[in-house]
């Protein structure tokens, strides 16, 4: 008797492995072949409920902003804000002749000129700052100053392809406009060449080879090639016949460049004159003054931008600027080790990270699904920070780039997650919000044979299927 209850209770046990929502994940056709982290941990009890190869760092794309956002809450804290000045050197004389020079310093502000969050007519406040100063004419160069970050500005980790576009742009000490150029094409009938037409903003000297076609597509498919600080640039792709003006974004080669001549257009406009001459310098400079120092939106704010909408630009400014002390300039490297270091002070396992990036544009960036779902337990029950992280995330069937994920399912509004896309590569991560629990969880697909689309629907029927697992 005893030995049939044993035989009874071992393959129950065995059963109810066999049926994990792990399993019939993994082995659909569609990701058989993959290569797959999975984990899925109720915070309430410490549980694991489901995982498969939960250890293995697989490429994360951009669910690495889930590290990096947490990695800053954590190092700089919510209400932190980042600092540009306008600084002068020199005398002022009697009838408001300033014989110096005004100063940009850079202080890694992504916002400037932003249109996703900050002031955009900041540039205003800056001439009334000069105003106020007593500064009536300048009779010296305004310069723009390079040195809170190092100058290798685009990651050396990136793809030659990715490089160039706005998605993709280089991270200077000054950031304007979203370090994004508009360009405009007139395109004509199919298989022909469309026209660029302009740029905005407008920019001296900048070339363009274009080996765009007009074709019968519906979206932009168009791509910028270039490199860092260059003045020239390709583009290659398709875009829609017959549109008399469709946009295409490229990355701005120096924004520093761009915000000198905005400032002083703005200055003279403003009847204060000032010479031609302007200069972008990457050392300190010293005795200067302070006339004005402008704040960026709180990091909280910022986070929030970078996990709803995916944005990497500001995901790669919070990065570099983890490393940055009055001894050291910001550095990929240098972020790099602050992470590790600061994970591994909270027991976390850093051997299953892999961090080349903040945004995780990188193919060479990697993390285990249990290393993410161990920053999600911590965020949630041991930080302090914890609502300012968990109120960033994007929510199921929402807004941000979850907004059609688990629409008009049972998990509609109840997953505040990131997700991650970039050839070959679907992951999400974050929590389902049960009646009595929470649920952290991590899904990182890598290599599937199908489509994003086609990953993504297995992934929604997995979280659906976890979600109503009894435990």
């Amino acid at each position: 008797m005893q030995k049939l209850l044993f035989i009874i209770s071992l393959f129950s046990i065995i059963s109810a492995f066999a049926q994990r929502p792990s399993d019939n994940f993994r082995k659909n056709p569609l990701l058989q072949y993959a290569n797959i982290s999975l984990m899925v941990k109720d915070l309430s009890t410490g549980k694991i409920i489901d995982s498969y190869n939960a250890h293995n760092a697989v490429i994360p794309a951009s669910t690495m902003k889930v590290v990096t956002t947490a990695s800053a809450l954590e190092l700089l804290g919510p209400d932190f804000r980042f600092k540009t000045t306008i600084e002068m050197d020199g005398e002022i004389t009697h009838n408001g002749t300033l014989n110096g020079n005004i100063y940009i310093k850079g202080g890694g502000d992504p916002t400037l000129g932003s249109d996703k969050i900050g002031n955009i007519d900041f540039i205003q406040k800056w001439v009334e700052a000069v105003r106020t100063a007593g500064i009536k004419k300048i009779n010296g160069k305004i310069i723009a100053c390079e040195s809170i970050y190092e100058k290798q500005v685009i990651n050396p980790r990136w793809t030659w392809e990715d490089m160039g576009n706005y998605y993709a742009p280089g991270i200077h000490s000054i950031s304007y406009l979203d370090n994004t150029l508009k360009v405009f094409f007139n395109s004509g009938k199919i298989d022909s060449t469309p026209e660029i037409l302009r740029t905005e903003p407008v920019i001296d000297g900048l070339k363009f080879s274009n080996y765009v076609k007009s074709t019968d597509t519906k979206s932009d498919n168009a791509y910028f090639y270039g490199a860092p600080y260059s003045y020239e640039r390709s583009v290659f792709g398709e875009i829609p016949a017959n549109r008399t003006e469709f946009v295409v974004k490229s990355d701005l080669p120096h924004p520093a460049v761009v915000l000198l001549t905005d400032f002083r257009t703005a200055l003279q406009n403003a009847g204060i004159i000032s010479t031609e001459n302007t200069a972008v310098e990457y050392s300190e400079i010293s005795n200067k003054h302070i006339i004005y120092a402008h704040l960026s939106p709180t990091l909280a704010e910022i986070i929030k931008e970078i996990n709803v909408s995916s944005n990497n630009h500001f995901a790669e400014y919070v990065f570099k600027q983890l490393s940055v002390s009055d001894k050291k300039q910001g550095s990929n490297d240098g972020s790099k080790a602050k992470i590790e270091q600061l994970w591994s002070t909270k027991n976390l396992s850093v051997a299953e990270l892999f961090q080349y990036d903040g945004s995780g544009l990188s193919p060479t960036n990697g993390v285990s699904a249990n290393f993410l779902v161990s920053v999600l337990e911590f965020m949630k029950k041991n930080s302090k920070n914890g609502e300012a992280f968990y109120s960033s995330l994007p929510v199921s069937g929402t807004n941000g780039t979850l907004k059609n994920f688990l629409e008009n399912t049972t998990l509609q509004s109840k997953v505040h997650a990131k997700s991650g896309t970039i050839a070959r590569i679907k992951s999400y991560t974050g929590y389902i919000e049960l009646k009595n629990r929470t649920l952290a969880f991590a899904v990182l697909v890598n290599n599937a044979n199908g489509s994003s689309k086609e990953v993504t629907a297995k992934i929604e029927k997995f979280l659906l299927e976890v979600s109503q697992t009894k435990f």
